[in-house]
């Protein structure tokens, strides 16, 4: 098999570190396995962030979500784990991750979870007419 899963997170250079722009993925391929029944769960990943300095790679990216395929978490956990090392890797203004599980047992999970800088506060929205 020409690549493998990883638990690495590669980074690149934020090619406009002075200004503030969100970055936002959709993962639709998400799985880990349920830590009770072993049951495989299935998501879509929603990741947006403002860099700061770095910026993740897609590709280490994909290998880094796949490196959760076999493991049994907690939706709960798996989505702060997630947002934990992307956080770590890429050291951004503020990030968001979002995790859309599959329906289980009747039941939509959506985990929602934030990391910012401390003292970053984001522009004003504007609102057009």
């Amino acid at each position: 098999m020409p690549s493998q899963p990883s638990a690495t997170l590669e980074t690149f250079a934020n090619p406009q570190p002075d200004r503030d722009y969100t970055i936002r993925m959709t993962l639709p391929e998400f799985t880990c396995l349920c830590p009770k029944t072993g049951q495989p769960d299935f998501a879509t990943l929603e990741l947006e962030y403002v860099p700061d300095g770095l910026c993740v790679e897609l590709k280490s990216l994909k290998l880094y979500i796949w490196s959760f395929r076999d493991r049994g978490a907690f939706h709960e956990a798996v989505t702060n784990e997630i947002v934990d090392h992307l956080a770590a890797a890429t050291g951004p203004r503020f990030m968001r991750l979002t995790a859309r599980f599959n329906v289980r047992g009747g039941i939509y999970t959506t985990i929602v979870a934030e990391r910012r800088q401390p003292g970053w506060t984001p522009a004003q929205a504007v609102v057009l007419p």
